[in-house]
């Protein structure tokens, strides 16, 4: 756990691949209670500490995850994700190349619990919700490419099933079509920057997390154009 951003009210975490935000069926202790831990230690709270979940990360995915410290922030902020007003851009690598080197992708996806997957379909369908993202392709090696992925909505595996569906499965997403796995279980998707008003203060908060030491992701990031 590395935090990377912390204020009276917010905390923001780069969240490392493999690591859950919240608790689920596996039992692994979850992020938001490492860190309420960690608060409780760090100031000497005595009694339980408040630390609430603002949004969401795939397990296999890594990158930046904003958390509340008071209850006042996480209202704000979970308003904040509700009306849109927070810039979230992701970078993701791909084995093959996107058919237009920028575009905007428009589905409704429908998400199904007993496999945990969702569907895109070009077209409205009963129970499906609108998801939009845009991308941009930014940089290249010998066989991977890196994409700039800003997401309009918020819908469940949204870049994951969204680029699979023109082509482009997230390296070592198996689960939307990718060949192989990655070495440590993760996939090659990074919540990368995050961009808001904060609730509270007014103040504008930027934060960029920092590139994955992985040699690719090193490598592509200095290609970046």
């Amino acid at each position: 756990m590395e935090v990377v951003y912390e204020d009276n009210h917010l905390l923001v975490v780069n969240k490392a691949p493999g690591e859950i935000v919240q608790g689920d069926k596996t039992g692994d202790e979850p992020l938001v209670e490492t860190l309420k831990r960690w608060l409780k230690e760090k100031y000497d709270k005595p009694g339980n500490v408040f630390c609430g979940v603002v949004h969401r990360l795939d397990r296999p995915v890594g990158g930046l995850v904003v958390f509340a410290k008071t209850s006042k922030a996480l209202t704000r902020m979970n308003d904040l994700f509700r009306k849109g007003e927070v810039e979230k851009t992701y970078w993701a690598i791909t084995r093959n190349v996107p058919p237009e080197p920028e575009g905007t992708l428009v589905h409704y996806i429908t998400s199904v619990e007993r496999n945990n997957k969702s569907y895109a379909s070009l077209q409205p369908k009963e129970g499906a919700q609108k998801a939009v993202l845009k991308y941009r392709h930014i940089a290249s090696s010998d066989r991977y490419h890196l994409l700039e992925v800003r997401l309009l909505t918020g819908r469940k595996h949204q870049i994951r099933v969204q680029l699979s569906s023109i082509g482009c499965p997230i390296k070592g997403d198996l689960k939307y079509g990718d060949k192989r796995s990655n070495p440590d279980g993760s996939i090659s998707l990074q919540s990368h920057h995050i961009r808001f008003i904060h609730p509270v203060s007014g103040n504008s908060i930027d934060i960029t997390a920092p590139v994955p030491h992985d040699n690719l992701w090193q490598a592509l990031a200095g290609e970046v154009r």
